[in-house]
């Protein structure tokens, strides 16, 4: 990869970095080359100054994500504390892609807007964002007034929530764009009402999920889902976990990898697993659902890079 003559830019780029410790469930393979940009100046630099048949890969914290074992033929983009900030204005809330969904519910909550829903979801607003993630009833979708990314160009712009298409964890991002932040809106509550509902609702999750694993989450999205608008109203009954248990899958295994026994929506690296192992084991449950119940499960666990040779 060779950058405009003359350029250097100020956060650091390594060549043939390894993405394991970037991601929950520690596995894959080397980035050709990770940036991990100063600030959004530094990063729209970069961009621009970056030969536009390069691949871009943004990279949040890596709670979604399986890395494939041959790794990633592309700049990864991985943002931190320059892209972190959190400010709050009323019940308007701004935040930065890298500010973790946690400390985003819970400094809102503290200034009496709730975001709450955002408390027990991994990761950051970045990929909140990307995946419309939700919880508890409520969505990104439900919040997000607008949207800020740069361009594959390192062009700066502003996206209003409906050019998005937010749908059930999908959203319309152009290729290459990365994501800088967003702006959301809550209702007014009571700052230890709020704290109290976070604490119940991280209770209910360490009592069914299998949170002191590694794992990326849930691995896939409920059959039935959403129709469209990845909102409450569209909540069907139909669950991952209940189809999977009656494939007979939870606790199946192959390698290191696990489908959960507390929660078998679950894949879980035990300690040793590949990145090969894990998407094995989930394209195995994939087809045994399919085979008893006629039931195609998507995953909702993004994969990519290459396999091992």
């Amino acid at each position: 990869m060779t950058l405009t003559p003359g350029y250097e830019p100020r956060g650091a780029l390594v060549p043939n970095r390894p993405l394991a410790d970037l991601t929950w469930l520690r596995v894959g393979g080397p980035a050709d080359w990770l940036f991990q940009p100063a600030d959004a100046d530094d990063l729209a630099q970069f961009l621009a100054h970056l030969p536009a048949d390069v691949p871009v890969f943004p990279m949040g914290v890596g709670s979604n994500l399986i890395v494939r074992d041959g790794g990633i033929r592309a700049v990864v983009i991985r943002l931190g504390r320059g892209f972190n900030g959190i400010e709050i204005e009323g019940a308007r809330v701004r935040a930065g892609a890298a500010a973790l969904d946690a400390h985003v519910a819970r400094k809102a909550a503290a200034e009496g807007v709730d975001l709450t829903f955002l408390r027990t979801i991994p990761g950051a607003i970045g990929g909140a964002i990307r995946m419309n993630a939700g919880c508890y009833g409520s969505y990104v979708a439900d919040h997000l007034i607008e949207a800020y990314a740069l361009t594959r160009a390192g062009e700066a712009v502003t996206i209003p929530a409906a050019d998005l298409s937010l749908q059930y964890r999908q959203s319309s991002l152009p290729e290459g764009w990365v994501l800088t932040g967003g702006l959301f809106e809550g209702t007014s509550g009571d700052p230890e009402a709020l704290a109290a509902r976070m604490e119940d609702q991280l209770a209910k999750r360490d009592a069914t999920q299998p949170t002191k694993d590694r794992s990326a989450g849930s691995t896939f999205r409920n059959p039935a889902g959403f129709s469209s608008t990845g909102r409450a109203d569209d909540v069907h009954d139909l669950k991952a976990w209940k189809v999977i248990d009656e494939a007979g899958m939870r606790g199946a295994r192959i390698g290191g990898a696990q489908m959960s026994e507390k929660h078998s929506n679950f894949l879980i690296n035990t300690g040793d697993a590949t990145a090969a192992d894990l998407e094995t084991l989930g394209e195995e449950v994939r087809k045994k659902v399919l085979q008893t119940q006629g039931i195609s499960l998507q995953w909702e666990i993004m994969r990519v890079g290459e396999f091992a040779g």
